[in-house]
């Protein structure tokens, strides 16, 4: 059986545009795991490893968590109360990466 895919659009703020290629989005599939109905943040973070290392590297930390300093909102959310790297991504969704506000 196909697993569920989406397209995800990461919006990024310019402190993390260098490591993009200085644009404003990056766009990847997120592939749903073997036992998830929906694709999550935590996949979509995967592709994004393997598409932009150098960003994905600072957006997570080294047990791949979601660093302290960034904020990640999922459907106008803080994805950290929406399940973290488990939050369920909406067909086409738009994630927006932002400095955390200490």
């Amino acid at each position: 059986m196909a697993r569920p895919v989406t397209l995800v659009t990461f919006m990024l703020p310019a402190t993390l545009r260098h490591w993009a290629g200085e644009t404003t989005e990056v766009r990847v599939f997120a592939v749903a795991g073997e036992d998830e109905g929906r694709p999550t943040l935590g996949a979509a973070l995967d592709t994004l490893r393997r598409t932009h290392p150098s960003l994905e590297q600072r957006l997570r930390d080294d047990r791949g968590g979601i660093r302290r300093h960034i904020s990640m909102f999922v459907c106008g959310e803080n994805a950290r109360y929406r399940g973290g790297l488990e939050c369920a991504l909406p067909p086409g969704a738009e994630v927006y990466v932002l400095p955390a506000l200490v």
